[in-house]
């Protein structure tokens, strides 16, 4: 619930803020208006914390330059022809932007860029009422043209305008409620909600770019999966990632009691809970919880019915590796993030066999080799992938993934189990078999790389004495 007089409280303690003082002296003694805009007044009146301070003024850009020029130590001005001026003041970057009164040209969404006169205007084509706040300062006063402390309080996400009209000038703004919706932990307001459900085909016009940074945002959100099924439940997502959807009536073959979207959805609440929980304090791992999320896309496409009425899925993780690696390019997500989240899809099924039956030290290699640099992250999908209700099965589960890292973890101490090479490099193979430089040595290279992922380190000797063995063979 939100406390109002402490709201206001945080709204003084904003107006006070060294960066926020020095602008309103400067735009005051210039003759012009000032007010901090949108999410700092948000998040003052929630009680959360504000990452970045923005602005919006009555003056035009030349005039915000000039202003702004004596109290900063760096301006910039690339977004000056949408009256934007950025400068870093007290070691803060800040944006200051002119009142705007924009509209759209309805084939893109690239504003036609109208500078407007007053505040209220402005305010009114933002994105939502809960963003459509300001305080004037040096004032201290709070302006809130469309019910946005109303709607803070009811926990809701409406269009300070016609929803209709505010998605249709800019179809972003229907992503931008996911994403809201999953940082807030608010609902969308019912007709803003059939309206996104109306128009979800107009994102055609955004591109790929910047739907996957709507994207990747709502992911980073403490709680994504309310977006996620914001997205869904719409049908926005069938727009640009129509696999999630496609899972909601496929039932998992280990979690009867759940569909493989459910499943899935768990899967990624459970992955950020171990990610969490594991690495302290740093960045939300986008490529974690994409691949949590889209673990099981393979699926639909592979389901099969079996004799007797048991569904099986053969082979979904390889094919939904493939499946999520063609989506994500399509959403321009770069090579580092498909790579990850190809690897992660294609081996979280591998540790169930472990389960079934300890491994040999030669498969835990085999595991670490596969894995390579995504191993950390595998830990923690393949814990993730454990929903079953089942308290007796997932403790066995649990216990099976404790043995295996402790397993790891002492290889580790034997040997170079994260960069495993064979105990002879290419070179030296070239000089045992008196041979040059072709298939051959790519060959040998591979048969000593197999003895080390069996035998572990061998020693040069042993590994040569073995090389000269093999080779005779060949001959």
């Amino acid at each position: 619930m939100l406390n109002m007089a402490a709201g206001l409280a945080r709204l003084g303690d904003l107006a006070n803020h060294p960066v926020v003082s020095t602008l309103a002296q400067a735009f005051a003694d210039a003759g012009h208006d000032l007010a901090i805009v949108g999410g700092p007044v948000r998040d003052a009146l929630l009680g959360r914390h504000t990452h970045d301070l923005d602005f919006t003024t009555d003056a035009r850009p030349d005039d915000i330059l000039r202003i702004v020029t004596p109290v900063s130590s760096a301006q910039w001005d690339i977004g000056r022809a949408f009256g934007t001026i950025g400068a870093r003041i007290r070691g803060e970057q800040v944006e200051i932007t002119t009142y705007r009164a924009d509209s759209y040209d309805g084939a893109t969404r690239k504003p036609v860029v109208a500078f407007g006169d007053d505040l209220e205007g402005d305010l009114t084509r933002r994105d939502f009422t809960v963003n459509a706040m300001a305080l004037r300062v040096p004032a201290v006063t709070l302006v809130d043209p469309t019910g946005g402390v109303e709607d803070l309080v009811a926990g809701t996400l409406r269009t300070p305008i016609d929803p209709r009209m505010s998605f249709g000038d800019d179809p972003l703004r229907m992503l931008r409620a996911a994403r809201f919706s999953a940082q807030l932990g608010f609902d969308v307001e019912e007709n803003t909600r059939q309206a996104i459900e109306d128009l979800t085909g107009s994102l055609s016009i955004i591109s790929a770019e910047r739907i996957q940074a709507e994207l990747s945002r709502t992911l980073r959100e403490t709680d994504p999966v309310r977006g996620i099924r914001v997205m869904v439940d719409t049908g926005l997502a069938d727009e640009f990632l129509p696999e999630l959807g496609a899972m909601r009536l496929e039932v998992d073959e280990h979690h009867h009691h759940k569909d493989v979207y459910e499943h899935s959805l768990t899967v990624l609440q459970q992955a950020i809970e171990l990610e969490t929980a594991r690495n302290p304090g740093a960045e939300p791992d986008v490529a974690l919880r994409i691949a949590a999320l889209l673990h099981d896309i393979g699926k639909p496409r592979t389901r099969k019915l079996e004799p007797g009425g048991a569904v099986t899925f053969h082979h979904h993780d390889v094919v939904g590796s493939r499946m999520a690696k063609k989506r994500l390019e399509k959403l321009k997500y770069d090579s580092a993030t498909i790579s990850s989240v190809a690897t992660l899809i294609e081996l979280h099924l591998r540790f169930f066999g472990y389960a079934e039956g300890a491994w040999s030290d030669s498969a835990v290699r085999r595991y670490v080799r596969d894995a390579g640099d995504e191993l950390d992250r595998l830990h923690i999908l393949t814990r993730a992938d454990v929903t079953t209700r089942n308290l007796r099965k997932a403790r066995r589960l649990a216990a099976a993934y404790d043995d295996i890292e402790q397993r790891i973890a002492v290889l580790r101490e034997q040997e170079e189990i994260d960069s495993i090479r064979p105990d002879i490099d290419g070179n030296r193979i070239q000089e045992i078999l008196g041979i040059r430089p072709g298939p051959d040595v790519g060959k040998a290279y591979r048969f000593l790389l197999e003895l080390r992922l069996d035998e572990g380190p061998l020693g040069e000797d042993e590994a040569e004495k073995r090389l000269r063995a093999w080779w005779a063979e060949q001959s």
